[in-house]
């Protein structure tokens, strides 16, 4: 069941004045001491809006492994790299503009054994690492997961609108797993993989008119390194604003957009 509203733990995320050195307190127990086992990485461009909400969502969720945040600054020209710093988190600048050479960046930086993608607009559930890393772990047969994720609105559609537009969504996802390609399911917010494995498969440089999140999901599965693992947990569902649907000319644009693009 998805959700109908935003739950009150988001909510205070987006709600609520979070002070970087709340964060940067957070972040000191989720690293915990000696070697990451799982580093999450973030590209940001110009995201001083909510980053710190990002981040306060990411550093307390609850697991026992050590994680460390990597946030690449793609060239942002306001304070998106003072307000990473100030949380205590690493911050990295990648002075080529773009989402791939950025996203690159974060797993060359990368210390942990799992990466978890995420981005600089979305908050993150308190189980998400570990729901997210748990298949990676538990099994040598999954090459990648990728989760559920639920929209925050900014414009003018509301969320209960944006309810039934997701389990559309989720149904040409369904037809896309069974009946073209799964990968086109696998987006970078919300996405995880082992490191090694991501560096041997030229991290995540991708032909001209391919997607870079998606594509990193091919190269996995056809260098054989697993499946294709869809996080469905409750738990894991992500929540990020709907600006990539403004960006399509809203819903109804995005509807049509997503149903051409499935059955076209």
């Amino acid at each position: 069941m998805r959700p109908v509203g935003i739950p009150d733990y988001i909510n205070h995320y987006i709600a609520d004045k979070i002070e970087p050195a709340e964060v940067n307190a957070a972040y000191q127990k989720l690293r915990k001491t000696g070697p990451a086992e799982v580093t999450v990485s973030i590209p940001a461009y110009n995201e001083e809006l909510t980053i710190v909400q990002t981040l306060s969502s990411l550093c307390n969720n609850i697991t026992d492994r050590a994680v460390e945040i990597v946030v690449v600054n793609n060239n942002s020209k306001d304070k998106t790299e003072e307000l990473v710093k100030a949380c205590g988190v690493t911050c990295v600048l990648q002075s080529i503009q773009g989402i791939t050479v950025s996203r690159n960046m974060g797993l060359d930086t990368a210390t942990g054994k799992y990466i978890l993608n995420a981005d600089a607009d979305t908050i993150y559930p308190k189980d998400w690492i570990e729901e997210m890393v748990k298949p990676l772990a538990n099994s040598d047969k999954v090459a990648i997961t990728y989760g559920r994720f639920s929209f925050i609105p900014v414009g003018n559609t509301g969320r209960f609108t944006y309810f039934f537009y997701e389990y559309i969504a989720d149904f040409t996802r369904l037809y896309n797993k069974f009946f073209k390609n799964e990968a086109v399911n696998v987006y970078g917010f919300n996405s995880g993989f082992r490191r090694e494995q991501g560096l041997q498969v030229d991290h995540f440089n991708h032909p001209p008119g391919t997607n870079e999140d998606g594509y990193l999901a091919l190269k996995l599965k056809a260098k054989g390194f697993g499946d294709l693992y869809r996080v469905t947990s409750p738990k894991a569902i992500v929540w990020t604003t709907d600006r990539r649907i403004q960006i399509d000319g809203g819903l109804w644009k995005a509807t049509f957009k997503r149903l051409k693009r499935v059955f076209g």
